[in-house]
């Protein structure tokens, strides 16, 4: 299986961001985790990478691609390419 450089931007009182970690942790996929609540380094880098367009959490970085919201169709799609 092709490993995958994945970041998930995401905040402790997220339901939908627990559940996308959990969706990868039962697929055996490791990630980086970056709360952008409580690290200010990280809530910039999103926004560099979101050109300031933030409409919320968790938005799931997968090799470059950036998926807003638990969207299992897109992150499968993205961990398929």
């Amino acid at each position: 299986m092709k490993q995958h450089d994945i970041t998930i931007y995401s905040t402790t009182w997220c339901g939908f961001c627990k559940m996308a970690k959990k969706y990868l942790d039962d697929k055996g996929i490791a990630y980086k985790d970056k709360n952008v609540e409580t690290e200010p380094e990280s809530a910039t880098e999103l926004m560099k990478k979101l050109d300031g367009d933030f409409r919320g959490v968790p938005v799931i970085d997968i090799d470059g691609q950036l998926i807003l919201g638990f969207d299992r169709p897109k992150i499968d799609a993205a961990l398929a390419a």
